[in-house]
Formats: C-alpha cells, structure tokens, sequence
C-alpha cells in the first residue's frame, strides 16, 4: 500500500521512507508511553513491549534476508551493531547528559558530595531497589545470551541446531518475564483498560507500515553497488537504521529521568537481536561468525559488567561512565569499519 501511495506522490526517495520509519516508529513510543497509565509499569513496560517495538525493524530485516535467499553474514552485522550501540552510545548519550540515575540515594552516597542527577519517577525506595533487581537480572541475561552465541560460533558458523537452542533460550526467557509482569500485576491489583488494547492495535499498524520502508530501504540498499552507502556495507548501514528508535527511546525517556525504562528499551531490546533474530537466521541458513564477531561480543559482555557494576555500586550510570562507553563504541566502529 505504501509504495503506490509515494510513488503517485513523486516521493519515491530513501528520504521519504525513513521518515516514514522514524514516524512510525515515533507513534510507537507515543501509544507505549500512553501504555503506562493502562496498566503497565516502567520495568515491565522497557523489558516486555518496547524491545518488540524498538527492535521490530531487526526481525522484519531477517524475515526479508531468510525470503530474498540474503546474505546471513549481514543479519550477524546488524544485529552486533544493533546491541553494541545499545549497551554503549545509546545508554551513554542519556548518562552524559542527564545521568541515569535508578536509586537516587544511593548515587548521592556515591557521588562524593556532588549534586546527584534528577531522580527517575518513582524511582525511590522499594520501587527503585525492585527496579535495580530486574535491570541486574536482564543484564546477567545480556552476558549468558551473548556467552551462548560465542560458545556455539566457535566452530565458526551458527547452524540450524544452534538456533533452535538461542531460539528457545529466548521463549524461555520471555515466559519468566510475562509471568513476572502477570504476578506483578496480581498483587497491585492492576487491570489492562481498553485504551491498553486500541493502543497495542495502533502498534500493530504501524509495524506494516515499518515492514514497507523497511523492505523499500534494504531494496534500494542492495542495488547500490558502490561508495560508502552500497551493498557492501548492508549490515552496518541497516543496524544503525534500526537502532534509530532505541536513540529516540534513550533520549525521550532519559530527558523523562525515567533511567529505568532506558535501561530496560536498550537492554531488552539486545534480547530481541541476540539470540531470536540469530537464531532466526540459522534456522534458514547457517551464518558464518564475521572476523570481527569476538570484539563485538566482547564489549558486549564488558559493557553489560560495566552497567551492572555502576547499579550495584552507584544505583545508576554516572556521566563519567556514560563517556567510557561513547569511546569504547567509537573504537568499536574504527575497529569494525577502518581498520
């Protein structure tokens, strides 16, 4: 329906179509903020439907690489793009300029005196220390998941029994967190209105809207054959185009001072990358480790330490933090791109 629709209009451009992806995707963080005064707490709301949403693109690009017969490699080099720009530039942007601060009080005891950042919303007392509890545990998630992947590609390829282990991780993992949620709800006696399911309605339209620029942008992508934005970087260029929701999420939400709701966006939505999008693609085609794999996932799992360490220690992510990994996602592009 899209593609007709811009093409009468003369507006048949890469340009047209990713400000129709950032507009949708927009409309998504919209509804999903409306989602909080349905029924939806902060925690669950970053760690149950904004990874689905947020990380939409990434599973519409496998589904278009598995039935256009693409390059696995590629879907591999998006989603190592995808989570190590999360975990590093996208939780580092928002702790520079606003601190993320989940237990308030105790980034003040840690912050030797000095004027700590705006406090999350409801971050205080029991809620925050619950809320730092469920971004440790989805953070131990990010290490075994990404441990599981370079275990497994250590004879050099995903194959299709090793995605239906990541795939089955990932069912496992979702269950405990839907039965969490669910239990959570049960004992603050919160009930989904209507407006919870018209919203989740207006999600689902915009996802066909997504799949269409999407399916548009990889197209016109792959037919570039030279320069910079070609074919040959279609990993690279697609996981900074999915990664362009989770910026709007980090820096929406952390200009909020909701800093668990970011965390939980960038974190959860790893989970939707790595292992479901991998395991996606192995059960397809098996996907050759890319040469630089082992870096990406390690400062994956050195990222996912660093974030746990500074919740423990801090109750947040300090600015000074925040700029470490900003460097450290730097080094990783210099090291995947121009080295």
């Amino acid at each position: 329906m899209l593609p007709p629709l811009l093409d009468s209009l003369a507006l048949n451009d890469p340009l047209t179509y990713l400000a129709v992806f950032l507009g949708v995707s927009l409309l998504m963080v919209w509804r999903l903020e409306a989602m909080l005064d349905h029924g939806l707490e902060g925690t669950a709301l970053g760690t149950l439907l904004m990874p689905y949403c947020s990380g939409l693109g990434n599973l519409i690009f496998v589904g278009i690489m598995i039935s256009r017969n693409g390059a696995p490699g590629e879907v591999l080099t998006n989603c190592l793009v995808n989570n190590v720009t999360n975990l590093t530039l996208l939780l580092g942007v928002p702790a520079l300029c606003w601190g993320l601060v989940v237990l308030p009080g105790q980034a003040k005891a840690g912050g030797g005196g000095k004027k700590p950042a705006k406090a999350a919303k409801g971050s205080g007392g029991v809620e925050g220390q619950l809320n730092r509890l469920s971004l440790l545990l989805t953070l131990v998630a990010v290490l075994f998941f990404t441990g599981t992947v370079w275990a497994l590609g250590r004879d050099g390829k995903l194959d299709r029994t090793d995605g239906m282990v990541l795939i089955g991780l990932f069912l496992f993992w979702q269950c405990f967190q839907v039965f969490d949620v669910m239990k959570h709800n049960l004992r603050q006696k919160i009930t989904f209105g209507l407006m919870f399911y018209v919203d989740a309605l207006i999600v689902l339209a915009c996802a066909g809207f997504m799949y269409e620029s999407i399916d548009w942008l990889v197209s016109w992508l792959s037919a570039q054959k030279s320069g910079f934005v070609s074919a040959g970087n279609l990993g690279w260029l697609t996981g900074w185009l999915m990664v362009l929701p989770n910026a709007v999420l980090a820096l929406y939400w952390g200009w909020k001072r909701r800093a668990d709701v970011v965390y939980t966006s960038q974190v959860g939505d790893g989970h939707i990358c790595i292992p479901l999008c991998l395991g996606l693609m192995a059960l397809a085609k098996p996907v050759p480790m890319a040469a630089f794999s082992t870096t990406a996932l390690g400062l994956l799992v050195g990222a996912a330490a660093l974030h746990g360490i500074m919740l423990l220690v801090t109750g947040g992510l300090p600015r000074w933090a925040g700029g470490a990994l900003v460097a450290a996602y730097g080094g990783f592009v210099y090291a995947g791109l121009l080295s």
